[in-house]
Formats: C-alpha cells, structure tokens, sequence
C-alpha cells in the first residue's frame, strides 16, 4: 500500500513540489547532483546521464514518496525554475526523519533555502506530527549548518555514515524544545 502524495507547497516566492521522471527532472537533477559543491558537501551519487538522474528519481525521491509518504522536493520559483531540492526524507540508518537541501551556485544566498525548508519541517510538524527532525552535514559546510541552527536544529552528536565511516555533525529539532507558543 502506498502513501498519500506529498502536498504541493508554496511560499511567498517558491513552489515545493514532488520530483517525477520527466526530461526536464531528469535534466535539472542531472545538473544538481554534479554541481562541484554537490560532491563536496553531499558526495558523488555517480550521476553522469539523464537515463542514470532518471533512475535516481525513481530509486530515491519517487520510491521514498510512495513508501514513507515524504521525500525531497523540486524547489521552483513561481515561474517555474528549478533551482534546488529540499523536503523531508527517511534513511535506514537515522531513527527519525531528516530535512535537506542542496542548490545550484546561482541560487544560493538568497534565502531560498531557509524559506523551503522551514516550509518542509512546518508541513511535516503540522501536518505528520512530527516531534524530532534531524539533518547531518560535513562539519566543514558551515553554510548549511548556520542554515539549520536557523531552522531550530542544534548539533547533537557526530554521525559516523555506515557506508564511509565519515564523520558527519547530527543536528536536531526537538519539539519540547521550541518556546510555547501562545
């Protein structure tokens, strides 16, 4: 049995909406998964085809929509240009749901990333019930960690990635631990 369809969302200047198998997926993920600071930061998915991005989307986003109901998003703006993918996502070796992102160079800084995900973790707090979420990232991409302290995570511990035995930071989000808002 499948899971609900992850919403479209929107903000004041984006549009968080589910990856597909298309062309132009293909092609924008293509693009993403070998920009330098994609491998730098994230690693190398092994991505050179738009017929291996397309198995990509099939084997992660897609499958992950269909058997946890959540996964990374195509993050557009209101015209339509994607330009980065963030959302929620499970991976086996977490306990809990993790929030990511990853853009192309000329959209960074632009509060783009800050403004999808907090649209992600508020989707998943609000609408999946969510009381812990987690993010790892490489201890020397302090842009992204400054992004996450941002969104209410705070580092926890070092992740050790079974697959590498790289040393990662574990941030969290607790929801015991957000000020109650009255």
């Amino acid at each position: 049995m499948s899971s609900p369809p992850v919403p479209t969302i929107t903000t004041e200047r984006l549009r968080l909406r589910q990856l597909t198998d298309s062309d132009a997926d293909a092609q924008f993920t293509l693009e993403l998964l070998n920009d330098p600071d994609f491998h730098r930061y994230i690693g190398d998915r092994g991505v050179r085809t738009l017929e291996d991005a397309r198995q990509y989307l099939l084997r992660g986003p897609i499958a992950m929509y269909a058997s946890h109901g959540l996964g990374m998003c195509c993050v557009e703006l209101k015209d339509g240009t994607p330009i980065g993918q963030s959302g929620l996502m499970r991976r086996a070796e977490l306990d809990n749901v993790e929030v990511g992102f990853a853009y192309l160079p000329q959209y960074r800084g632009q509060g783009y990333a800050l403004e999808a995900a907090t649209a992600a973790m508020q989707w998943g707090k609000e609408s999946l019930g969510l009381t812990r979420i987690l993010a790892i990232a490489t201890p020397e991409n302090h842009a992204s960690i400054q992004l996450l302290e941002k969104l209410g995570l705070s580092k926890e511990d070092v992740f050790i990635f079974p697959e590498t035995n790289e040393e990662l930071a574990l941030l969290a989000w607790n929801q015991k631990s957000e000020p109650n808002k009255q």
